[in-house]
């Protein structure tokens, strides 16, 4: 399985709280915090809901 690096690069303030929930669920806190995750289809799904708030680069 191919990993990806999740990077926190805006705030959730003024966010739908389900976007503020997926952020959490992928463990995301802080801005500039990095996370590494397998490239599941249910990860991918997350980016895709929160990719305004994040970038993502192949690990």
């Amino acid at each position: 399985m191919a990993k990806i690096k999740v990077k926190k690069v805006k705030s959730a303030i003024n966010r739908p709280l389900r976007q503020k929930r997926t952020l959490e669920a992928l463990g995301l806190k802080k801005i500039g915090q990095v996370k590494e995750h397998e490239a599941t289809p249910n990860i991918l799904g997350m980016v895709a809901k929160v990719s305004h708030l994040v970038s993502v680069e192949e690990a």
